[in-house]
């Protein structure tokens, strides 16, 4: 009991953290029918910034990193992005009443990462003073990719069961993944950070600015989540009840594994926290315009709503719980 009753009271403590508070403010907002509103062209700039911070500072400590030491954590990423989109796939398309399409898009969706899911963790973790290896966020791109790439490749497949022959080639769905907006600054963050030495700007600009622009983009967030719900109305129940159920199931998976990596090779608690938190979260920024072109069949109200109404407040609400966990499992 007494148990139970400290784990409570750790979980809601980290509930009171001004990142999610920034969330639940703007989930009220539009509650209230507030007109606030971000402009769309300033919300990319927040998230370009913080996606060349997340990079930058993943490519300086990949710099002094082992190689061997970020082999295991990169293949447990992305099997999980892959045994993700193949689990809700076969979780809602087997479904009666479901579209495959609609069905694949959603897992794909959920299988990649958000980035405003794991700038949030970084930040929670930092102000808790949980430490995790500063390459860890470098794993976004090992999860996102092959989550995004093989549901394109199941859509192709059941199209093709359909009758349609899929055209297009891997590579081109690789190289298309790559050039999306998110995975473009995140890489070119890690480039700058393990090839030139940035570290007078990012000390002085990216890193001063890093919390304030998190907030805003919770803020933003919270007001779309909230304004999703009435398109997620609409459609079949059975993604509400995913979208509140995968985010626990997939970063109970993630921490799963990462707590295997950390009896084998001394994974960080807070490395742990970050896999689970990954795992956790669901594409909020390179997933939906991919998906869009490749899966075009495929419902935007269904798969988006989806993630964004009801996935990632989920996985952003959880970041406590993976913390608190950590704290009681994984600390010495």
């Amino acid at each position: 009991m007494s148990t139970a009753l400290e784990f409570f009271g750790l979980f809601i403590t980290q509930l009171q953290k001004p990142t999610l508070a920034f969330l639940i403010g703007g989930m009220l907002l539009a509650a209230l029918g507030s007109r606030l509103e971000i402009p769309d062209p300033i919300y990319q700039f927040i998230v370009l910034l913080l996606l060349l911070k997340i990079g930058m500072g993943a490519g300086l400590a990949l710099r002094a990193a082992d190689p061997v030491e970020l082999l295991l954590p990169a293949l447990a990423a992305t099997g999980l992005g892959l045994v993700i989109v193949l689990l809700g796939r076969i979780t809602l398309c087997l479904i009666p009443g479901v579209p495959k399409e609609d069905g694949i898009a959603t897992a794909g969706l959920f299988g990649a990462v958000s980035v405003s899911t794991l700038a949030a963790a970084m930040v929670i973790m930092e102000e808790d003073g949980i430490a995790y290896e500063a390459w860890a966020p470098a794993l976004y791109p090992f999860m996102d990719i092959p989550a995004l790439l093989a549901a394109i490749v199941l859509a192709k497949m059941a199209r093709r069961g359909k009758g349609s022959r899929p055209r297009t080639r891997l590579r081109s769905l690789i190289l298309d993944s790559l050039r999306g907006s998110a995975l473009s600054a995140l890489l070119l963050g890690i480039a700058l950070g393990l090839l030139t030495r940035p570290d007078p700007v990012f000390e002085s600009f990216y890193e001063p600015l890093f919390r304030g622009l998190l907030s805003l983009l919770m803020l933003v967030m919270g007001m779309e989540a909230y304004a999703r719900l009435a398109e997620l109305r609409r459609v079949a129940h059975v993604y509400a009840a995913y979208g509140l159920l995968a985010p626990l199931l997939h970063g109970a998976l993630g921490f799963s594994l990462g707590w295997a990596i950390h009896l084998a090779t001394g994974f960080s608690a807070g490395g742990v926290v970050m896999l689970a938190v990954m795992a956790a979260s669901s594409s909020d920024v390179s997933g939906p315009p991919t998906l869009r072109v490749a899966i075009p069949s495929a419902n935007p109200a269904v798969y988006i709503g989806t993630s964004t109404s009801v996935g990632t407040p989920v996985a952003l609400l959880s970041i406590p719980l993976w913390m608190t966990l950590a704290e009681m499992l994984l600390q010495p």
